[in-house]
């Protein structure tokens, strides 16, 4: 059964600096996998030897871009929101993903944004 995970984190950056690194297979590659081919909406991700394909489906420019998995039900999206009071980022990220590994996902998710946070200097 999927269920769908969301979790919110914190970007020290600018919409216009994170959505890059979220849309773009050069963007995508070193934080989120290993290795990241682009062959018109079709993104496939490796990760050591295992690879995995998706299709961008929705992209909204510096605010969303959605993911859905070829061989598999579930998806993944980034959302991007801009708080004016603060000047502070949001990146929401939302998977819809099998009951049993939602916390597996969040521990992945979890480490692969540090990494991207990293990658950005935030």
């Amino acid at each position: 059964m999927k269920k769908l995970l969301e979790l919110e984190y914190m970007m020290h950056t600018s919409p216009k600096i994170l959505f890059p690194r979220l849309s773009t297979s050069n963007g995508m590659m070193g934080w989120f996998a290993d290795k990241v081919h682009q062959d018109h909406a079709i993104f496939t991700f490796t990760w050591y030897k295992i690879s995995n394909s998706a299709r961008q489906q929705d992209l909204i420019e510096n605010m969303f871009v959605k993911y859905q998995w070829l061989d598999e039900l579930g998806y993944f999206e980034f959302k991007i929101m801009l708080n004016d009071m603060t000047g502070m980022t949001t990146l929401l990220v939302r998977e819809y993903t099998d009951e049993d590994e939602i916390e597996t996902a969040k521990n992945l998710w979890n480490s692969q944004i540090a990494k991207l946070k990293h990658m950005l200097g935030c």
